[in-house]
């Protein structure tokens, strides 16, 4: 199987995040470099504390940099800040094309817990973290991790929107949103991003998705190498792999990045090997075949 990797220039449509932060669509997510287990699976993973030894996650953040991407995907939630911390310590002072976006929005109680909470007051007290942490004076993409069903939609994106107004924030996203949910938020401020769970197997926010789309709004999948059943010896994806000379892995972005012109997937892992082999899939070309077969 040949692996595909490219140096500094990607070959991804750039898309306009915001409407005015040009980023290759291939992004980078963080949440696999915490929890390290140093052999590249993240077995066991609870995304509770950053590694010991920091290192080679921020070698790999470095490496994704040096690689051509340009956005980067954390959380206040991810190693309870510590996600963040790592992505300020391997890239600060950040590029000016370098787009940073983070999470609040969640209470970690437990290694095993995420609790979403949007009382508007501490969604404030975690972006001024997230900015110390980052060191930052204005988050390029702030996104809501989840909406709080305790608290009305307007007041918790509200309290994203003064930020926004104040100069903290530059643009704001939701995560794991219905579409009503969606257009709710909507009439309370601009969203630039979605970050629902989506990818060849998973596929319950098409309406999203179109909608999205249509707006110009960016879509963030997540887990977006999940393949489940469709990876198997035989199947569709496996046999596009061979034909491409590919891993299934990038053929599962390769699909996305053709699914919508808004599409950013953002894999993460802790390894360098699989970071090269996951931006290779932007140089995959799918033909309309490959894409009927594989349920498009």
């Amino acid at each position: 199987m040949t692996t595909m990797t490219h140096e500094t220039t990607l070959t991804d449509d750039i898309f306009l995040l915001g409407g005015d932060l040009p980023v290759r669509r291939t992004g980078f997510g963080t949440m696999r470099l915490t929890d390290a287990t140093g052999d590249g699976t993240q077995s066991g993973a609870q995304i509770w504390r950053a590694p010991a030894d920091p290192s080679d996650a921020i070698r790999v953040l470095r490496r994704a940099v040096e690689l051509g991407v340009q956005l980067i995907d954390t959380a206040d939630a991810y190693a309870l800040g510590e996600s963040e911390d790592l992505v300020a310590a391997a890239l600060h002072p950040y590029a000016d094309e370098l787009v940073i976006a983070t999470k609040v929005g969640m209470v970690r109680p437990s290694p095993t817990d995420w609790v979403p909470l949007g009382h508007p007051a501490y969604l404030a007290q975690q972006v001024e973290l997230s900015l110390r942490r980052l060191r930052v004076d204005r988050i390029d993409l702030l996104q809501l991790h989840r909406l709080d069903p305790a608290y009305p939609i307007a007041d918790q994106v509200g309290a994203l929107a003064a930020l926004r107004d104040q100069g903290k924030i530059r643009h704001i996203g939701l995560s794991e949103v219905t579409l009503d949910e969606l257009e709710q938020a909507q009439q309370v401020a601009p969203i630039a991003a979605i970050q629902n769970h989506y990818n060849l197997a998973t596929r319950g926010h098409e309406a999203v998705l179109d909608h999205t789309t249509a707006a110009g709004i960016a879509f963030l999948p997540f887990f977006p190498l999940a393949t489940g059943d469709l990876a198997r010896p035989g199947s569709a994806i496996a046999a596009i792999a061979d034909e491409l000379g590919a891993a299934p892995s990038q053929v599962a972005l390769a699909w996305l990045l053709h699914r919508a012109p808004n599409m950013l997937p953002i894999p993460g892992t802790a390894s360098i090997a699989h970071l090269e082999q996951n931006l290779g899939a932007a140089r995959l070309r799918l033909t309309d075949e490959q894409l009927l077969r594989l349920g498009s």
